[in-house]
């Protein structure tokens, strides 16, 4: 078996581009940075999405059964750090900061995100200390364009133009 920290160090190799994903309903709004995200098919349009289950917001996320993507510019370096839950703010408290409106299916839709994606949780996996939640998109919207935030050697970048 291999160590912890050596695998988080081989991985903080690879750039990794940023993402907010978020939730509102009745289990109450929530939000996370993430970079464990990938396309699983196009047909039905899925997506997969790694969380720490250890994280407060995690039942939220399960509870609520929706929720979006919000895929990051440059310029959302300090709302990253917000989500990540580098600050005391917590919650509902996060949505302070960006320009935030309910998307297509009532999930929290950020402005300046590159892509925003609405998802329905159709499956949860446990594995390891993390939950992956797999979300069939039910809404793309594209409400900004530009290069992307990315997280790479523990530091944020841009990648494309």
């Amino acid at each position: 078996m291999i160590d912890a920290k050596d695998y988080r160090d081989a991985m903080s190799a690879i750039a990794s581009p940023v993402h907010i994903i978020a939730t509102d309903g009745k289990a109450g709004k929530a939000g996370l940075t993430v970079t464990a995200l990938a396309s699983v098919t196009d047909t039905p349009a899925t997506l997969l999405v790694c969380v720490n289950r250890a994280t407060p917001s995690g039942p939220r996320f399960l509870e609520n059964g929706l929720f979006s993507v919000n895929s990051l510019g440059p310029d959302d370096r300090e709302l990253s750090d917000i989500f990540a839950g580098r600050t005391d703010e917590h919650f509902e408290k996060k949505f302070a900061h960006g320009l935030w409106k309910p998307g297509t299916h009532g999930q929290p839709a950020l402005m300046t995100a590159l892509a925003c994606f609405e998802c329905k949780l159709t499956d949860v996996k446990d594995v390891g200390t993390h939950h992956v939640f797999f979300g069939e998109v039910l809404a793309v919207a594209r409400p900004a364009q530009g290069p992307s935030l990315i997280y790479h050697r523990r530091t944020y970048g841009q990648a494309g133009a």
